[in-house]
């Protein structure tokens, strides 16, 4: 679980409500698995943070952490989690150009489409550098070149085109947009006003998105 705050004090609090609720139902927080991170505000920087305590024990602060198999990082930047998925899909990549080098053409294009599409959690990047970026979409085109034998300079979009294969450009359009209509479509409150926000980061880089690529 995770708690927000905009406080520690207002932390401590929780932190309390949640050690109460732990003993009233038999319950108790793994403390060597449970870490502080505190998000630094745009171009300032975090002073002294006063310890935060758990079972009596101070927990221990961190620059970023893995939730859901997505990279929080202190500075919000989504660069940690952009190498995450290259990684991830350089493995994938390989793997599938190994064990799979004598099927037809068809039958590795989908399961290029199947293992090296999903892009997890890409909806949510919005802070990144373009080279950041670029590394991930020169990772999915590589991957694709490797698999089907092609030359190593053939044209990315030529090479999709032929396949009807989605290029890298076309899934962040897909996922970004898939992760707007669901979140308006949902009845959470929450979401829906930040589905609403024209000056939201998410709406203002999800149009942008759209727009430039």
């Amino acid at each position: 679980m995770v708690l927000l705050s905009p406080s520690i004090s207002a932390l401590r609090k929780l932190l309390g409500i949640c050690e109460r609720y732990a003993v009233a139902h038999g319950l108790k927080y793994n403390i060597t698995k449970s870490e502080l991170l505190v998000f630094k505000p745009r171009g300032g920087t975090v002073g002294t943070v006063p310890p935060v305590y758990l079972y009596g024990s101070e927990l221990k602060q961190v620059s970023e952490f893995k939730y859901l198999g997505h990279w929080v990082t202190a500075d919000l930047s989504d660069g940690t989690d952009v190498e995450r998925e290259r990684r991830s899909m350089a493995v994938r990549c390989n793997m599938l150009a190994r064990r799979f080098a004598r099927c037809t053409k068809e039958v590795k294009i989908t399961l290029f489409k199947a293992y090296c599409q999903s892009f997890y959690t890409c909806s949510l990047w919005v802070r990144y550098t373009q080279s950041t970026l670029n590394t991930l979409r020169v990772q999915y085109n590589n991957g694709f070149r490797v698999l089907l034998g092609l030359p190593r300079f053939c044209s990315a979009s030529g090479m999709f085109a032929e396949a009807r294969t989605d290029g890298f450009q076309a899934i962040m359009r897909k996922r970004t947009a898939s992760l707007m209509r669901r979140l308006r479509g949902s009845s959470n409150s929450l979401l829906h006003v930040l589905a609403e926000r024209l000056d939201c980061p998410f709406q203002h880089h999800w149009m942008l998105l759209h727009v430039q690529q």
